[in-house]
């Protein structure tokens, strides 16, 4: 197969072409990850909260 400059270039082109038709925006699967990714963090959060008033009242308790 003989591939020329201008075969090269054509295709470097469409290749171009193609990435820059790629849109950035968040599709509906993206927010949904999102949106799962923030409530595990604050779900985490609490029950850290939680462990720690758990811990103090054992303390307490000790005392």
């Amino acid at each position: 197969m003989n591939i020329t400059r201008s075969g090269i270039t054509m295709l470097a082109a469409v290749l171009a072409l193609s990435l820059a038709a790629c849109k950035k925006e968040e599709g509906p699967a993206e927010r949904a990850g999102k949106a799962m990714d923030n409530a595990v963090e604050k779900a985490g959060d609490k029950i850290d909260e939680a462990r720690e008033k758990v811990k103090e009242a054992v303390d307490d308790a000790k005392k």
